[in-house]
């Protein structure tokens, strides 16, 4: 069997990669680079672009099972075509598809609820590895994290684990028509984060909570936008329940507990030390 995977240099595609990898079985992924992927010796790195479906004809060529994504580009813009993938996954004999929801339900989710294909749909709620992109630089550095909502509840979970429950379903089948909610073993506050981060780096972390026109004003001062500040704004002061309830649909799938944020600060420790 062959399997593709789409996003594959991305956070989770790179883990989706290697799971599948792992387990013995043949892996094709989709990138739009091929030169620059950096995969693993043994994957079949071939070009196309989920923006442009009819970049991904040969992609499809005896694949079993796929995981997909439902965004495109460096800006993470929303699938317009996602009817054409699902279609030429069809045409192609692909038995399974599993998708990583980035967003809001779309065209892709739309046409294999109406396909013959067994489907899944994750939705992972706040990656750990975000805080690689918000604290990485700030704690090297040795400066003091500032952000609003020090108080916000988050199931973070690890980017390793929504790859493995991919992987998992991807060979097995197993959820057809279900949307899976995957999260840590645990809420924990922005501040406890800090915390625990500063114990895998064997330094304590400075953490100031700003008021939300403090943060405003530095996210404005940073170049940010005022429609991503008021998505921030909103993310962050007002968390939906899925957010901080957690589930054990990781444990569930793989048949292992999820990962907590304490194993992956251990692992990240280095990004976060100074050179």
């Amino acid at each position: 069997m062959t399997f593709l995977v789409t996003g594959a240099t991305g956070t989770v595609g790179r883990n989706v990669v290697a799971e599948l990898l792992a387990a013995g079985h043949r892996v094709r992924a989709l990138t739009r680079n091929p030169a620059k992927a950096g995969l693993p010796e043994g994957v079949e790195v071939v070009a196309g672009d989920m923006a442009r479906p009819e970049t991904l004809e040969a992609a499809f060529e005896g694949v079993t099972a796929v995981h997909l994504i439902n965004f495109a580009g460096d800006d993470f813009e929303p699938l317009e075509r996602g009817d054409l993938i699902v279609k030429l996954a069809e045409k192609h004999g692909v038995r399974r598809a599993v998708v990583l929801g980035g967003r809001a339900e779309g065209s892709l989710e739309q046409a294999l609820t109406g396909s013959e294909l067994e489907w899944t749909l994750l939705n992972p709620v706040e990656f750990m590895s975000n805080t690689l992109q918000w604290w990485a630089q700030t704690v090297r550095a040795g400066e003091v994290i500032k952000e609003p909502f020090g108080g916000r509840l988050s199931a973070l979970v690890h980017e390793r684990d929504i790859a493995a429950v991919s992987a998992k379903i991807l060979i097995d089948g197993g959820y057809h028509g279900q949307t899976l909610v995957l999260t840590g073993p645990e809420a924990i506050p922005t501040t406890e984060k800090a915390r625990i981060l500063g114990e895998a780096i064997d330094r304590e972390i400075t953490f100031e909570e700003l008021t939300e026109a403090q943060a405003r004003d530095m996210w404005a001062a940073q170049g940010m936008g005022q429609e991503i500040i008021e998505f921030l704004v909103n993310a962050l002061g007002n968390t939906p329940e899925v957010g901080y309830m957690v589930v054990d649909n990781v444990e569930r799938v793989t048949g292992r507990p999820a990962r907590p944020f304490a194993q992956w600060a251990e692992e990240n420790a280095a990004a976060f030390r100074a050179a």
